[in-house]
This record gives C-alpha cells, sequence and structure tokens, in this order.
C-alpha cells in the first residue's frame, strides 16, 4: 500500500468520525430544549416539596426534610384523593374502550354517509375541554333550563339536579364523551389493517359474529389497546378543566383528583410546600401507571415472538 492511499484512507476515515460526530450533535440541541422544558420545573418542585411554604406566611418559610411528605400521605383527604383519581381514570378508560371499540366497528363498514359520520364523531374530542365542560354544565345539565334536565324532568315530574346530586357520576360522563373519539380513532386505525381474508375464512369456517370479535378482530387488535389505554390513562389523570368549571371538586371533595388538589392547594390554600409535594406523588402515580403497562407491553411482544 502506498503513502498516497494510506493518507486518503485516514483522510476518509476522519471524515466519517466527523460525519458521526455532526449527527450526533445535531440533536444536543433538542436535548438540552426538552432537559431545561421538563427536568428544571420537577428539580424545582421537588426543592418546594422540602420546605415548609405557605404564601399567606412568607416569613415562616424553610427546609423541613420530609414532613411535607408525611402530613400529605397521613392525611384521610388525600387518600379520598387518590380513590376519586382512580374511580375517574378507571371509569372512563373502560367506558371510551367499549364505546370507541363499538363505534369503530361500525365505521370500519360501508355504508352511504360515514365520512360525515365519522367527522361528526371526531369532533368532540377537537373541542377545548373548558368549553365542553361550559357547554356540559350550562346547557344540557343545568337543572333550570338544561335540555337533558327538561328532557328527564317531561318523563318523571322531577328537575334532577345532576352535577349536585351525582357530581362524580357527571365527571365521567363529560369526561367520557370527550374522550370516546380518541379511542375510536386508533382502534379504526387498527381494524383497517386487519385483512379481510381473516374474516371471511372465519365465517366460511362458521364463526358467528361474537366468535370473528374475540378470536379473530380483538387479538388483532391488541397492540392497539394497549396503546389507547397506555396514553388516555396517562391524560385522564391529568384531567382538570372539566372538574374546575363543573364542579369546583366538590361537594366537598367528592370529585377532586390529584390534579385539582394540587390546584387547589397551591391557589386556595396556598400552600407551596404541600402543593409541591402532592405533585411529586402525581409523577411516582404516573410512573407506577407506566411501568405497569411497559411490562404488560413486553409480556405480550416475548409471547408474541414465542407463538
Amino acid at each position: 500500500m502506498t503513502a498516497t492511499e494510506k493518507n486518503k484512507r485516514k483522510r476518509q476515515k476522519g471524515e466519517q468520525i466527523s460525519d458521526t460526530l455532526l449527527r450526533r450533535s445535531l440533536i444536543w440541541p433538542a436535548l438540552i430544549y426538552m432537559i431545561i422544558v421538563t427536568q428544571v420545573p420537577l428539580l424545582i418542585t421537588l426543592r418546594f416539596s422540602f420546605e415548609r411554604w405557605n404564601m399567606n406566611r412568607p416569613d415562616r418559610r424553610g427546609f423541613i426534610g420530609f414532613d411535607n411528605f408525611v402530613d400529605v400521605i397521613t392525611d384521610p383527604d388525600f387518600w379520598e384523593i387518590i380513590r376519586n383519581t382512580g374511580v375517574l381514570t378507571g371509569a372512563v378508560v373502560l367506558l371510551t374502550f367499549l364505546l370507541g371499540l363499538g363505534l369503530a366497528l361500525l365505521l370500519n363498514r360501508n355504508f352511504v354517509g360515514r365520512g360525515i359520520v365519522r367527522t361528526m364523531l371526531i369532533t368532540p374530542f377537537l373541542i377545548m375541554p373548558t368549553v365542553s365542560a361550559i357547554v356540559w354544565k350550562n346547557v344540557l345539565l343545568d337543572p333550570s333550563f338544561g335540555f337533558i334536565s327538561r328532557l328527564v324532568e317531561s318523563f318523571t315530574n322531577e328537575t334532577p339536579d345532576f352535577l349536585g346530586d351525582f357530581p362524580m357520576i357527571s365527571v365521567i360522563v363529560i369526561v367520557v364523551w370527550q374522550w370516546t373519539p380518541f379511542m375510536m380513532l386508533i382502534l379504526l386505525a387498527g381494524l383497517q389493517s386487519l385483512s379481510t381474508d381473516q374474516v371471511e375464512a372465519a365465517q366460511i369456517d362458521g364463526a358467528n359474529p361474537m366468535h370473528i370479535l374475540r378470536y379473530v378482530i380483538l387479538p388483532h387488535l391488541r397492540r392497539y389497546i394497549e396503546i389507547a389505554v397506555l396514553m388516555e390513562t396517562l391524560f385522564i389523570l391529568s384531567v382538570f378543566g372539566v372538574i374546575f368549571i363543573t364542579t369546583s371538586g366538590g361537594p366537598g371533595i367528592q370529585t377532586t383528583n390529584l390534579s385539582y388538589a394540587i390546584y387547589d392547594e397551591a391557589f386556595s390554600s396556598r400552600d407551596i410546600g404541600d402543593a409541591s409535594t402532592m405533585g411529586i406523588y402525581a409523577i411516582i402515580l404516573a410512573n407506577i401507571v407506566v411501568t405497569l403497562f411497559v411490562q404488560v407491553l413486553r409480556r405480550g411482544s416475548q409471547e408474541g415472538v414465542t407463538a
């Protein structure tokens, strides 16, 4: 090998290293931005959670260690709030899955006006949560002139106060109405990737619609269901606008979830220390949920590879 060829190879190797370093360096601006946006507020929140800081008594601010964590977790109201968060999240995810699956199966068929129907069903997800909450509170559920209240009154001769008498159910209905299109779209995408040959083969073998749903459609939709449930669960855990507009967490704390409790602690009680501590607990809860779902996804992937 001549000296010229050696120099050429060294130059090519140097260019490859430079290209590799350049490609890797392109990610740093985005990575730095993500660190600033996500991790810096987290560190500040963590710092505040170790302080006694009530803005009504700023002179008493100081470091108190883990006292806030103990105070929050030993408060009976906190566990009621956790229960409310679990009930709201579980009910919404289950109902949106059932309704979303039914609507996805409907839209997967060919019929006149399918595009218009699909657009109309997607609309609730495009409306801002606060706007939809105002519409439900003042137009549909208002005990004096709400449409649904008047409709019920025409059959029962009684004027129901849904938000007062059935607050949690009312909040669940509003959130389900808003998030069903999200579940429907993901499941519809999964259904459209299902080969019609499998369904036709099952029909030829004598399978009825329930058998096709159980043994053909649902196994095919498994990955889509897991992703949709995971994403929706994380969003529903942080529902705030609907509760803020409709019930303000009441009556009492019957509809107070963790997100609203953090807001109430920070802006009503003005206790930054406890609010930050509850925020840390919210992060822990979200990470537990994500970890459980990741384990389910990995187990499903391993079973698929084994099969």
